[in-house]
């Protein structure tokens, strides 16, 4: 069994400076989070079938399970790239957990 969770962030009042903090400070800091097993990002536009979305940017960060997921935020690193959330993401932002199976 293997887990992930889904950062969604809504479009921030200022694209180009979320996205330098993204790359620049919080990505490096999720990518120390321990238990991570991958981290992706979208890239470009994230749409829908009725066309541009109010997303500008997903995150997908696996781990083995769920209860890696709660070890991994309960971690000195896992706290400081949640609190560090509050200082780009102004559009806001949503989580989901989850642990996955093949169909």
């Amino acid at each position: 069994m293997a887990a992930q969770l889904v950062v969604t962030y809504r479009t921030p009042s200022d694209t180009a400076a979320f996205d330098r903090h993204y790359h620049d400070i919080h990505a490096p800091l999720a990518r120390n989070i321990p238990g991570l097993r991958r981290f992706e990002t979208s890239a470009g536009p994230v749409m829908t079938p009725e066309g541009p979305s109010d997303v500008h940017l997903i995150a997908i960060l696996h781990f083995d399970s769920l209860a890696d997921i709660g070890a991994a935020f309960a971690s000195p690193e896992g706290q400081a790239a949640a609190a560090d959330v509050a200082n780009f993401a102004s559009g806001g932002a949503s989580m989901l957990m989850y642990e996955t199976t093949e169909t």
